[in-house]
């Protein structure tokens, strides 16, 4: 398992509306984390004004915008952001996208995505696929893994297998994380999710956790929590 610092582990998403949310959002639990994705909403609220924030305050930055078109326009938004500061940066794991971000990715590390967590076995019957979503993860995984990117986001549920069969080179971000005993009221846009210490055991390097942290009346709680489950796994 990778040495990674224990406030590290856990990649809070600032899935907010505003700069100004996110900014109070970081203040209140920056003691405790040092890893904040940005996602499109955010960024589109702000462009990169909450990105050089962060980087000049000295936290590390998934920049999640799932890049996804054709090849030299990826290749021109990867050079875009990769002097910025930059930690994590996503794109969709389809190889002519893949070889052309590697192209202009310099220092930053590339993740590609998988399959959504949103996604479940029903929507890919729909879509007319007979394979698995663990057998398509892993498939796509390997694939980006050969083509030289750095990582991939996939879901808690596929880690363990990804982790045995493509070993500890590969950098694994696992978002749909949920509290064990709290999960969230109501329907979950996510539907392949996990606990934080399940998805570590499991072979994740980072987890991504939002609604959880940023909607509890006591975020450092829920940090503080989250984070003793993963140094009972790593420590």
């Amino acid at each position: 398992m990778k040495d990674i610092p224990t406030r590290d582990r856990i990649i809070l998403a600032l899935d907010v509306e505003t700069t100004e949310a996110a900014r109070e959002l970081v203040l209140k639990t920056e003691s405790h984390l040092g890893f904040y994705k940005v996602g499109l909403q955010l960024f589109m609220a702000g462009w990169f004004e909450t990105v050089d924030w962060l980087v000049d305050r000295g936290h590390k930055v998934m920049l999640d915008l799932k890049f996804f078109d054709i090849p030299e326009t990826v290749k021109l938004a990867v050079a875009a952001i990769r002097d910025r500061g930059v930690s994590l940066a996503t794109i969709h794991g389809n190889d002519p996208i893949i070889r052309a971000a590697l192209e202009e990715k310099g220092s930053l590390r590339l993740l590609a995505v998988t399959v959504l967590t949103s996604f479940g076995e029903d929507d890919l019957r729909a879509m007319g696929m007979t394979q698995s979503i663990e057998d398509l993860v892993t498939f796509r995984a390997r694939r980006a893994l050969e083509l030289g990117c750095d990582g991939v986001v996939s879901s808690g549920m596929e880690a363990a297998r990804l982790r045995k069969e493509l070993g500890e080179k590969l950098l694994i971000v696992t978002p749909g994380i949920r509290p064990g005993a709290n999960v969230l009221d109501g329907a979950d846009d996510q539907t392949r999710i996990m606990t934080a210490k399940r998805a570590i055991a499991g072979g994740a390097d980072h987890v991504v956790v939002g609604r959880p942290i940023s909607r509890a009346k006591d975020p450092i709680a829920v940090i503080a929590a989250m984070q003793r489950e993963i140094e009972g796994v790593t420590g």
